[in-house]
């Protein structure tokens, strides 16, 4: 039997490919920008393009996909869109919505918290116990589905420390959380030396499913667990309506 074949839309180095192929599709990766650590392997391919002009030249490409996976740009909806020098970003999400309904395949799109998506769920890295040491994961990010999903419950306190990969924000400041955003894994506490990462990279790789990318690709990134979680439910739900 032949796998299921599912497209991964604005694919950065491969995260959300990666819990895909591991669910049990393969995988093509589209992002406009080369990803030279996406992970090339049986059932994984990449082309770098242009997604909206991937979608214009190839439609029978993706009318023949299983599952649609989109994970556009989030600057336009993050916190640090509030700060005094941001910069304007454009928010893609509604012409990523639009390309994905037409195309009449079932879709995933992700994004981070804030952004306005349509009746999204929020999964957590401790849903799938994912974390480090005596640390747990908590990297919120909601996604808008086009067939049912019900999340997981967060599972928030069952490890000593709070390990955030997303810029360490957290609401109990006694807990230790790990930040990683670009330029290395940090300890979110003041320090003298703050110029010393207080974490490795290794720990944020472990911590988030990952053992491929760099600091700055893992902190552009979902951890693994959260695709496969949702690309099971998406191949549940093929299969149901198949048989109705």
């Amino acid at each position: 039997m032949t796998r299921p074949f599912a497209i991964d839309l604005f694919s950065g180095a491969g995260g959300a490919a990666m819990g895909l192929f591991r669910a049990g599709f393969d995988v093509l990766g589209v992002d406009i920008r080369m990803q030279p650590n996406f992970p090339i392997e049986r059932g994984m391919s990449f082309v770098q393009l242009d997604v909206f002009k991937f979608a214009e030249t190839l439609p029978n490409i993706m009318r023949t996909a299983d599952l649609i996976w989109a994970s556009p740009p989030c600057q336009a909806h993050t916190a640090m869109k509030t700060m005094h020098n941001a910069k304007e970003h454009a928010d893609l999400i509604p012409a990523t919505r639009e390309l994905l309904r037409a195309s009449g395949v079932p879709y995933i799109i992700e994004n981070v918290v804030g952004a306005p998506l349509l009746n999204p769920i929020k999964l957590c890295g401790t849903m799938f116990g994912l974390g480090v040491d005596d640390a747990e994961l908590r990297r919120h990010r909601i996604f808008e589905t086009s067939f049912p999903v019900t999340a997981p419950k967060c599972q928030h306190g069952q490890r000593a420390s709070v390990l955030g990969v997303y810029g360490g924000h957290m609401r109990n400041r006694k807990r230790r959380t790990i930040g990683v955003y670009g330029e290395g894994c940090r300890d979110s506490r003041r320090k003298v030396d703050k110029g010393v990462p207080d974490f490795s990279i290794e720990q944020g790789r472990a911590a988030m499913g990952i053992d491929w990318m760099t600091t700055a690709e893992l902190s552009q990134s979902i951890p693994p667990a959260y695709s496969e979680f949702l690309a099971r439910v998406a191949l549940a739900s093929r299969h149901k309506n198949l048989f109705d």
